[in-house]
């Protein structure tokens, strides 16, 4: 019985669990203002892509605090969780600024109406972060398979934890 198994994580493997968990979770904490003995700032953000290189995508407001932030020092840190017990993502990452109008009119969806007047609003502001390393945690089988697995852990007494982690490098 294998249990917590490790498998790091490279190329394109890295970049398909990376998009299987960011997919599924659709928000993730968003980490600025990462130092050494003070609290960082952390807010929840939707995910609105991760595209064929490893960036991740999200689009915020030119007048919030997180804006500064990134400004100050691009280092960040993201932390997602796609289900109940599997799937969660620890990635950190430098953080840039775009206006970019394509990539805006790209990624829109109508659910972002909620903080822009529509993808002309001249208040979006595009963030792309590049993943530096990361960490993930998640079933090695089909939550199905995982459920069952627990379930039979339950009924036997016996662990039989279908886990699998490892580290990230895109």
């Amino acid at each position: 019985m294998e249990q917590n198994k490790e498998e790091n994580l490279t190329g394109k493997d890295a970049l398909a669990k990376i998009r299987e968990i960011a997919d599924e979770a659709k928000t993730c904490f968003f980490c600025t203002d990462i130092k050494t003995g003070i609290p960082l700032s952390v807010r929840p953000m939707a995910i609105l892509q991760v595209d064929d290189s490893g960036f991740l995508w999200f689009m915020t407001s030119t007048d919030t605090k997180k804006e500064e932030e990134i400004e100050e020092n691009p280092f960040v840190h993201l932390m997602m969780q796609s289900g109940q017990r599997s799937g969660f993502l620890n990635l950190y990452g430098i953080a840039d600024e775009l206006h970019d109008q394509e990539k805006i009119n790209e990624l829109w969806n109508p659910s972002l109406e909620i903080w822009f007047e529509g993808p002309e609003d001249p208040k979006i502001l595009l963030i792309r972060v590049e993943v530096l390393e990361g960490h993930y945690w998640d079933n090695k089988h089909s939550a199905p398979v995982a459920a069952f697995k627990g379930l039979k852990s339950l009924i036997t007494g016996k662990p039989d934890h279908d886990g699998v982690h490892g580290e990230i490098d895109i």
